[in-house]
């Protein structure tokens, strides 16, 4: 699923599994007033978001230079997460991993330099486990067809701020840096903050790094 994201209008969906049909929605939604961007799922109905087929339109979201949100629709975990809200909890954060590692190591970014993509939950698992990923880059096979190792890949996202945890915040304030911070809400749903610049400012944070996670950063994604 994605959708596009306005300012003014509902959002239209584009036909992802149909790329022609895809591209000619993104054509004609982008000169939509309002139109900033788009929301995709962190799958498609179960393809992973490096799948050939989706290609071309990437290709053309780059080109309209549109950022990209995406958010887990379909998680990992099965019935194995079914008990304690464990699809949301855990699945939520895992599927954003799989998802940016799918467009790391599948060379999206190689391919689409330019593309500008906000991860949620602060990038879920993949900023803490993103040495594992560049161990695997040095000794596997598999993982040796980008241009760099897997962590220098973590600055061509964004990521939200929706981690219920300071010490994540901080960890990717020093190690991905302030501008690639966004403030995010989850509104309405349960696992949301009650008030999102509140937790932001559990990190006593200056003044100038504040104003640029509560809006300065997302007004020059969406260029407003």
């Amino acid at each position: 699923m994605a959708e596009l994201l306005s300012e003014r209008t509902g959002p239209p969906l584009l036909p992802m599994l149909k790329p022609r049909d895809a591209i000619d929605e993104l054509d004609r939604a982008a000169e939509l007033p309002g139109v900033r961007g788009v929301y995709m799922g962190t799958n498609i109905d179960n393809r992973d978001l490096d799948d050939p087929l989706f290609e071309p339109v990437f290709a053309r979201i780059e080109q309209l230079d549109l950022p990209v949100f995406l958010h887990p629709q379909q998680t990992v975990g099965g019935a194995r997460l079914g008990d304690f809200y464990l699809s949301n909890l855990l699945g939520n954060p895992f599927d954003t991993a799989i998802a940016g590692s799918h467009l790391i190591l599948g060379g999206v970014l190689d391919r689409h330099p330019r593309l500008q993509i906000t991860l949620p939950h602060a990038g879920g698992a993949l900023p803490i486990l993103m040495g594992r990923l560049d161990a695997g880059w040095v000794v596997r096979p598999e993982t040796r067809r980008l241009a760099q190792k897997p962590s220098d890949y973590l600055l061509h996202f964004s990521y939200d701020t929706v981690s219920h945890s300071g010490p994540v915040l901080n960890f990717l304030i020093q190690n991905i840096g302030i501008e690639r911070l966004v403030l995010g809400g989850d509104y309405c749903f349960d696992m949301g903050y009650d008030q999102a610049i509140d937790f932001l400012d559990r990190l006593a944070l200056s003044l100038e790094p504040r104003n640029q996670i509560l809006g300065g950063n997302a007004a020059k994604l969406l260029t407003i």
